[in-house]
């Protein structure tokens, strides 16, 4: 029986299984090109042919997987779980890594993993720095001795912090960490302990969301598992705590199923674990962290009005969801609890604005903190200051029609015509002119068209002919040109340009990209003296790329002297962190003048990846080629 060559064939052959799909949805969930998709159906066709099965396309549906031999598919399923507990990717054994050692009770050397998995060391040391990377975020290191390998350092909390994330995340994706997990976490446990807990929860009139009491269940399976290890809790900070919990935390502790009575300490951070994730519009909070929760609503509303042209500080709805919100999330971030958000980059893409204020708000309060926030806790907030924002203020930026309205019948007829076409389009805005004599004297039109009751010639714009009281047919011919989206020509016009473009042909590194483009632009006195630090500080707190290899690297506040955007081709791409290659970077500079028009941008980064243009505009080689490319992103 043969054994699919590559993980993503395999993955490829579950989610068809699973259901039928079409090529841009298998793209999505696989996170590769519609072309690469066409390539892996094609060649998994070639392999399950013998096997029972095959690969048809239906229009209207996608891909569909047709079974005409159920025995031979599934002893061909069957042979893909063969050597799972092998792990077979980088990321499979970066997990790997971190949970053995988490669990491990004596170090664990290169050498001797090396030859389990059918590895070089040298594979297994480059993994071993992403390792150090993801555990250090819990405040964790790795110890090495030689002969006696390699062991975790850092606190009990941060261990069980880790260890819960990792599970949970895995879950999330379905990723059984092949036979590592279910060693840690039988499901048969997990069942058992999250029936205890939710029936303990509702004695005590509690609510947790579905996706809280999962995470909590697995906290107190890790919580049991290092208790048996012998690895308990000591000296936990209880300041926080509120003496209601505690009791509820004792009681789910006497129905667990424990080797030995819980200590107090224990007790104390399952009930900090059940504060951080309780659905209540009342936070139980102590009086300090109630104080910190307040302090930081206030610091978010004061910064946005000192540094962005919105007023927040009225909005009292904004201030009660925010501190209901930030209460438990000042827990969370405190004590290393996880808090999974499925709409975090959604959130990045769909609400730029709200994000960056958002992001440059909560950074300054970053600064003066131990705490670290993930994109997950910042999505949330994001939400929260985006509906205020769109409450109050009108965010989204246009490009609204302009059009020469030219009528020479009279005032009354003029005032009747423009009463008309405002009616119809009361997006378009209209500049009049009453004289054949002064039009023919201009020249050029600046506005996008002209609307005449009488025929002159054309300039540099279109001319639509209409009588003093237009037909319906008119009106529709008007709307041809009305409704064109501009905003995308007029971003490209106003805010790229051919001295700021760049193809990068050479190997180059994120940090030395930055230099070369920050360079220029301050030779240029195109940026204030901060720019430089601002686009690393802002790359460091959350990464910048958007998707389909594009990228949009930008300071944490407004410190351009105008606004521009500098591009940057890269085919053979850059490493842009947590395994992400940017191929596509749009370094943006934002000047206070035009900021909020400005965040049209987005939308036309948006359009280009969800267009999938990347790859037509990698192939450019000058502005000029880039630009007009662009403009149709195909």
């Amino acid at each position: 029986m043969i054994k699919l060559p590559h993980p993503r064939l395999h993955q490829l052959l579950i989610q068809l299984h699973a259901e039928p799909l079409p090529q841009e949805e298998l793209a999505r969930r696989l996170n590769v090109s519609t072309r690469t998709v066409r390539t892996d159906v094609a060649t998994l066709n070639e392999l399950i042919a013998t096997h029972g099965a095959h690969l048809i396309h239906q229009r209207g549906s996608g891909y569909q997987l047709k079974i005409y031999n159920q025995g031979l598919f599934e002893a061909l399923l069957a042979a893909q779980g063969q050597d799972s507990g092998l792990p077979r990717t980088s990321r499979e054994r970066v997990l790997h890594l971190q949970l053995l050692l988490l669990t491990a009770e004596q170090g664990i050397k290169l050498d001797e993993l090396a030859d389990t998995w059918y590895l070089s060391r040298a594979a297994l040391q480059g993994d071993m720095a992403e390792v150090r990377e993801q555990l250090s975020h819990f405040r964790l290191s790795v110890e090495s001795k030689p002969r006696l390998g390699m062991r975790i350092q850092g606190e009990e909390t941060a261990i069980r912090a880790c260890l819960t994330q990792l599970l949970y995340q895995e879950l999330l994706h379905n990723n059984q960490l092949q036979t590592l997990l279910p060693n840690l976490c039988p499901s048969k446990t997990m069942e058992v302990v999250g029936n205890h807990i939710h029936a303990q929860l509702a004695r005590h009139q509690l609510r947790l969301a579905d996706e809280s009491l999962q995470q909590l269940t697995i906290y107190c399976a890790v919580a049991l598992l290092r208790q048996a290890s012998g690895h308990e809790l000591r000296h936990f900070a209880s300041e926080d705590l509120t003496l209601p919990l505690l009791a509820v935390s004792s009681d789910i502790y006497a129905v667990l199923p424990t080797l030995m009575p819980p200590v107090e300490d224990e007790i104390a951070g399952l009930a900090i674990q059940i504060q951080a994730r309780l659905i209540a519009d009342t936070p139980q909070l102590s009086p300090a962290m109630a104080a910190e929760s307040e302090q930081l609503v206030e610091h978010l509303l004061a910064y946005i009005h000192q540094h962005y042209p919105y007023d927040l500080r009225g909005d009292q709805q904004l201030r009660a969801d925010l501190q209901t919100h930030i209460s438990a999330m000042l827990l969370r971030v405190k004590y290393q609890i996880g808090n999974h958000n499925p709409l975090a980059d959604h959130i990045k893409q769909y609400y730029p604005l709200a994000y960056d204020i958002t992001l440059a708000a909560i950074s300054e309060w970053i600064k003066q903190t131990p705490y670290r926030l993930t994109h997950h806790e910042i999505g949330y907030l994001v939400i929260h200051i985006g509906v205020g924002l769109e409450r109050h203020y009108d965010i989204g930026y246009t490009r609204r029609p302009q059009a020469l309205l030219l009528c020479d019948a009279g005032n009354a007829t003029f005032r009747v015509l423009e009463a008309r076409i405002k009616r119809e389009y009361p997006q378009l805005q209209l500049t009049t002119l009453e004289s054949v004599r002064d039009y023919e004297g201009l020249a050029q039109i600046a506005q996008d068209f002209v609307i005449s009751t009488v025929k002159v010639n054309e300039k540099n714009a279109p001319v639509v002919l209409v009588a003093p009281f237009p037909t319906q047919y008119q009106l529709e011919q008007l709307g041809k040109l009305v409704l064109i989206d501009r905003t995308r020509p007029y971003m490209l016009d106003k805010y790229f340009d051919a001295d700021h473009f760049m193809v990068v042909t050479e190997p180059l590194t994120q940090a030395e990209l930055f230099a070369r483009i920050c360079d220029q632009l301050e030779a240029e006195d195109l940026v204030e003296s901060g720019f430089r630090a601002s686009l690393q500080e802002r790359e460091r707190i959350v990464s910048t790329m958007l998707g389909e290899g594009i990228a949009l690297p930008h300071s944490l506040g407004l410190l351009a002297r105008r606004t521009l955007v500098y591009t940057v081709l890269a085919p053979q791409g850059i490493d842009w962190g947590n395994g992400e290659i940017a191929t596509l970077i749009f370094v943006l500079a934002i000047s206070k003048a035009d900021y909020e028009e400005a965040m049209g941008l987005y939308d036309l980064f948006l359009a280009l990846m969800n267009e999938k243009a990347s790859r037509n505009l990698l192939a450019c080689r000058d502005f000029a080629s880039f630009k007009a490319l662009a403009r149709t992103g195909s």
